[in-house]
């Protein structure tokens, strides 16, 4: 099966030497690298690639405007290639290398679909760079504003028009792309489970139902720089402790509303150990099954560190295709349907309005944005012949 092969190709790229997790951030050299092996295995299967406005890549079997003027837009399956700091391997690449890998799989068995297939890599998925998650797919749907996109920053300053440029893509075309949008009637994305349903289920492959409420704060903690050996405690304002008060506040009342909140992104100025800060940049992830909920873990959060927390992003609760979701579940021989916790760009395809499905393949360890990440490769090739098995019931 060729998805041993392709998994192969991609297993150094972006591997960080010393803690074997991956650095694969968005308009990067590794993202052009990537980019490129996307590009490579469209072409060696004979797919017309295209790129839309967002700078998400589109790879076809089939001609899609002629299907969207037969009143039959396409399938399309895939993920992303990007990832969180030192991040496993199987977040986002698994659903791509899984897409191609099934699309083999199809072509193999002589299949014609009667509509086509598209497999999608989209662009900056885990907004580790810039700080917006599915970057890629909010600019493509019109949930991103893309002046706002064009100005976000990195750690070093620069801006994303700057890393676009310089990877060689011109920001001025950022914005939704309806036309790209009309190309796809059904969205499939395949990924590694983000926890232990399935395998305290005993099921290899399980399809997606929901995605939680979920967003990023900013909290911004003002202090005054001073000597760390010569000012008096009572003469400082130090916003590390506002910092502590934000932790301790996300875990506590987290745990009172049933939610999930991490403080896991920090930034001090000037950085120096004998030195109290002038400032503290915090980010706050907060995520749960009810909006209200979460939005009062949030508002705590901010009154214990005596700030108004910023907004980033937030993703209401999704809700797939629920007839969908119940016929791939018979298609794959009643595979459990799962909700999560975690955000995708199947999730904002279906905010956007789209038929949007995911399928989870099983995870041993649980753990996921995290080296330990992990999935079988026995399980990894049964999510390629599920996704073969939805792509023949969808596009046939």
């Amino acid at each position: 099966m060729s998805f041993d092969a392709m998994w192969s190709a991609l297993e150094s790229v972006g591997r960080h030497p010393r803690t074997g997790g991956y650095r694969r951030f968005a308009w990067t050299r590794d993202d052009t690298t990537l980019r490129e092996w996307f590009a490579g295995e469209a072409a060696a299967r004979g797919l017309d690639l295209t790129q839309d406005r967002a700078g998400n890549q589109w790879a076809w079997w089939g001609d899609p405007d002629a299907a969207v003027a037969a009143g039959r837009p396409g399938l399309v399956l895939g993920s992303h290639l990007d990832s969180v700091p030192d991040g496993g391997a199987y977040d986002g690449p698994l659903g791509v290398v899984s897409a191609l890998a099934a699309l083999d799989l199809l072509v193999a068995q002589g299949f014609t679909p009667a509509r086509p297939i598209g497999i999608a890599s989209f662009a900056d998925e885990e907004g580790a760079r810039f700080g917006i998650a599915c970057a890629g797919s909010r600019l493509l749907t019109g949930q991103l504003d893309p002046d706002r996109a064009r100005a976000l920053r990195d750690t070093d300053g620069v801006t994303l028009a700057e890393a676009m440029a310089e990877a060689g893509h011109d920001p001025a075309h950022l914005g939704a792309d309806p036309g790209t949008l009309r190309r796809i009637g059904t969205f499939v994305e395949l990924h590694v489970e983000q926890g232990r349903a399935l395998v305290d289920l005993g099921h290899p492959v399980g399809v997606g139902s929901a995605i939680w409420p979920h967003g990023r704060w900013r909290l911004d903690l003002a202090g005054e720089a001073n000597h760390a050996g010569t000012t008096r405690l009572e003469d400082r304002r130090d916003p590390m402790l506002g910092l502590a008060a934000a932790v301790l506040a996300a875990r506590s009342t987290a745990r009172a509303h049933d939610c999930l909140a991490t403080v896991g992104k920090v930034l001090v100025e000037p950085g120096g150990v004998n030195a109290i800060p002038s400032r503290v940049t915090a980010w706050l992830d907060a995520r749960g099954p009810v909006d209200l909920d979460v939005r009062t873990v949030v508002a705590g959060v901010g009154a214990q560190a005596g700030v108004e927390p910023v907004e980033e992003s937030w993703t209401p609760e999704t809700t797939f295709d629920a007839a969908l979701a119940g016929d791939l579940a018979r298609v794959l021989d009643g595979a459990p349907l799962l909700s999560t916790g975690a955000g995708h760009d199947a999730g904002v395809l279906a905010t956007a309005g789209l038929s949007t499905a995911m399928l989870f393949v099983r995870n041993p360890t649980g753990v996921s944005h995290s080296p330990r990440e992990h999935a079988e490769r026995d399980d990894c090739h049964r999510g390629v012949e599920a996704l073969a098995r939805v792509a023949r019931e969808l596009a046939g």
